[in-house]
């Protein structure tokens, strides 16, 4: 779409171009009925359509229309065109520059500024987090957030929720949406919770305080590394490692929490202590660590691997018994044939069974070594992203035993964590914290 400069689409006299990306354009318009400013997002038919993009915009257009905070856009209207065919969301125009262009220009941020920003976002989550039902944006950087500073007064505005999604029970999609270096691992899963925006805002504070893309910083077990590149206080520098913890388990839950934090450290819970609901218990004695771990109980996925167990089992009992009342000597090589079948049926049947009722309980001495490796993520063969859960791995002698989060009773990694410093402490030696390589 070119040359589109003064002319009118809709009631609206385009001005400037804003920005311009695949299949996307913002511009600058007059708005004819009411005289003011404003920008219109327009979705183009063209050879860099895709159908995702498609939804994406319905879906932007359909949550501003629910939204009203003097920190965002407001919708005012949407139209589509047919020659030229295209899609044009209308909004208000916030005549601030982004925080991206303030980094080019070389602004230094103070820590008191970089709060600031961080306290205002964090009102706005608040709003979009505590919706019916919660919107995510998804892409929270330095380009969708609009800065205005004077010398008394900041204020910050969340623009773009081209990329925004709503949490319903049930939402299945797996998009994955978001700007790497920004974006929390969980959405490259495609499940980003509200959780997923604190760690991007994280990332974004981090780049206004480094002056580095948050990509382009060192990171161990995928948590960014950046207390070396800033003077900050040590409260600031560790709420922000908070914000930024690559596990769901160990970041800040909720945006209202993150500022409560923000503004009283000392709210803070510290991850000593035994998390809340955890049912694992410990004995210490002189030479034995007694560790027992009740059964998980029943959850949904333990539900839908008892139903699969009882379905897999039967099949394979109609097709045994299909197979003995053959002749002889097929019956016996058929029956023979489905015995690995019935391994893994057996083995369903017998994990259900042991989630239910069993209890772990390890009586350990002679204690060399603890190994914690928290969650993380590696490629596999095909190059995509696979998650590797928590392990904690105690070595004693020739006997290595092995507890991993959401494979029994241990439910989280803060609560494995716990797990791994309690042992310590009793061990009275270091944990050691392996890293991806």
């Amino acid at each position: 779409m070119k040359n589109i400069i003064g002319k009118i689409l809709g009631s609206y006299e385009i001005q400037s171009e804003l920005s311009r990306k695949a299949g996307k354009i913002n511009l600058l318009a007059h708005d004819l009925r009411t005289q003011e400013s404003v920008v219109i997002k327009l979705l183009l038919f063209n050879d860099e359509f895709e159908w995702d993009d498609l939804k994406l915009f319905e879906r932007e257009v359909q949550i501003l229309k629910n939204l009203t905070h003097p920190k965002l856009p407001r919708y005012i209207d949407s139209f589509d065109s047919q020659a030229p065919e295209y899609f044009a969301l209308v909004q208000t125009y916030i005549n601030s520059p982004t925080l991206e262009q303030h980094l080019k220009q070389g602004h230094s941020f103070t820590e008191i500024e970089v709060k600031e920003v961080a306290r205002q976002i964090l009102e706005i989550l608040i709003y979009l987090h505590e919706q019916k039902p919660p919107v995510i944006h998804r892409d929270i950087k330095p380009s969708n957030i609009l800065l205005d500073i004077k010398p008394d007064n900041i204020q910050v505005y969340l623009i773009d929720f081209g990329s925004v999604k709503t949490i319903t029970s049930s939402n299945f999609e797996h998009t994955v949406v978001g700007t790497y270096g920004y974006m929390a691992p969980e959405q490259f899963g495609g499940t980003p919770v509200p959780a997923s925006d604190l760690y991007s805002l994280g990332a974004t504070l981090i780049h206004c305080c480094t002056g580095t893309h948050p990509a382009d910083l060192p990171q161990t077990n995928l948590q960014i590394q950046f207390k070396q590149a800033t003077n900050l206080s040590t409260e600031f520098a560790n709420w922000l490692e908070l914000m930024t913890q690559p596990s769901l388990d160990r970041r800040l839950h909720s945006a209202r929490y993150a500022i409560d934090i923000l503004e009283v450290p000392a709210k803070l819970v510290t991850t000593g202590i035994k998390p809340s609901g955890s049912k694992i218990e410990l004995t210490k004695n002189a030479d034995t660590l007694e560790i027992l771990i009740p059964p998980s109980g029943v959850d949904v996925p333990l539900t839908f691997i008892g139903l699969f167990a009882i379905a897999w089992n039967a099949g394979i009992f109609a097709w045994t018994a299909g197979a003995l009342s053959m002749p002889s000597p097929t019956n016996i090589a058929l029956a023979l044939f489905s015995l690995p079948f019935w391994g893994v049926g057996v083995f369903m049947v017998y994990w259900v069974i042991f989630c239910v009722f069993g209890k772990t309980r390890l009586r350990i001495s002679n204690i060399d070594k603890v190994v914690y490796t928290p969650k993380h993520f590696t490629r596999d063969v095909d190059g995509e992203h696979v998650e590797v859960h928590s392990q904690l791995t105690i070595h004693a002698g020739v006997n290595e035993y092995k507890l991993k989060v959401n494979t029994g009773s241990v439910k989280s990694e803060v609560e494995l964590e716990w797990l791994a410093h309690e042992v310590n402490d009793w061990l009275a030696t270091d944990v050691t914290d392996v890293t991806d390589g």
